[in-house]
């Protein structure tokens, strides 16, 4: 089968920082289905494993965790599917990825593709809105349901990824004021149209904008990105005992700046449930059927925002360069082989 990969961490310029390779086709055992891969997208966790983990047998390390297609096999304990079903799931990290023609995925964090999306449109879709529905409602603890919540979220990077599915959750299944953050005209837009109440500039001191604003107070933050430029102007205006939650990488970040507001901590990453096989993995099937259904009622919509052209290292390369200039917007998708 075709498959893009890599045998060493490269800057994205180089040649060989991903390449076209064929492998053989994997067989499934256990709970484990395999996916006729028609859709991928690309997210920035693709670009950080590529920089930090080379293959050490001296074979290919594939990379991808989003993905849509058919299930083209099942090992024997598989309980959920059958050949023919169509699903979109956000693979795992310890496990190849999804940047292959035909790929293994443990059913319990797969679900069944929204039928009113193409394949394209649905690949976009689950890694971002994992860690949003899990961010928002198992870290930050945000109540379902559209009876007044007298609280302000705050996102900031608005118009990521993770951002554009997360703003929707936030508007449409909860009663939180919703602020996104977002520096660029086109990108501030873009959390409007998502649903956002309000929408302010990250790279303008963050304080004064909020207080113009005379909403609740911001009880609730999610920091998606640039965490470490922010955590510490966020500290001197979220509310007290708020809750901060966030899903980057700080090179820097101290958690004694939220003490004095007993300000609580939490770190979402949607892997975790699949990494350590925990008993309640299988809540990751249930959310994405959940937002299929969601979908499909017309309550969310896609965050696809650009296709690439088929599945190939050079569509790939393009697609980590963009993610890499933190420009990019929404979700990007390639599709077929």
């Amino acid at each position: 089968m075709k498959a893009v990969g890599y045998q060493k961490s490269l800057p994205i310029e180089a040649a060989d920082s991903l390449v076209d390779f064929e492998i053989a086709k994997p067989e499934p055992r256990g709970r484990d289905i395999r996916v006729a891969v028609k859709a991928i997208s690309a997210n920035p966790v693709d670009y950080k494993v590529r920089k930090r983990a080379a293959p050490t047998d001296g074979g290919y390390k594939i990379l991808g965790f989003d993905a849509a297609g058919v299930v083209d096999a099942v090992g024997p304990d598989v309980s959920l599917f059958k050949p023919g079903d169509e699903v979109f799931y956000a693979g795992s990290i310890l496990r190849q990825g999804t940047n292959s023609e035909f790929h293994l995925v443990d059913e319990r964090i797969v679900g069944n593709k929204p039928a009113s999306l193409s394949f394209a449109q649905a690949a976009a879709l689950p890694l971002t809105s994992i860690t949003a529905w899990e961010l928002l409602f198992d870290r930050l603890g945000a109540v379902p349901g559209k009876s007044l919540d007298p609280r302000t979220l705050l996102i900031t990077g608005g118009a990521g990824g993770v951002g554009s599915i997360l703003i929707q959750l936030a508007r449409r299944l909860t009663g939180l004021t919703v602020v996104a953050t977002a520096t660029r005209p086109e990108s501030q837009k873009w959390c409007r149209d998502l649903g956002a109440h309000a929408v302010i500039d990250h790279s303008q001191p963050m304080k004064e904008q909020i207080e113009k604003l005379k909403l609740p107070p911001v009880g609730l933050v999610a920091s998606l990105t640039f965490t470490d430029q922010h955590y510490k102007s966020i500290a001197d205006f979220i509310a007290p005992q708020g809750k901060f939650g966030l899903i980057d990488d700080p090179a820097e970040f101290n958690v004694a700046a939220f003490k004095g507001k007993a300000v609580s901590i939490h770190w979402e990453s949607m892997f975790t449930r699949s990494s350590f096989q925990t008993p309640d993995m299988i809540a990751q099937h249930h959310l994405l059927n959940d937002v299929a259904d969601l979908i499909d009622k017309g309550v969310l919509r896609t965050t696809l925002d650009q296709t690439f052209g088929t599945i190939n290292a050079a569509n790939l390369k393009r697609a980590h360069a963009l993610l890499e200039s933190g420009k990019s917007r929404g979700k990007i998708v390639l599709e077929g082989w």
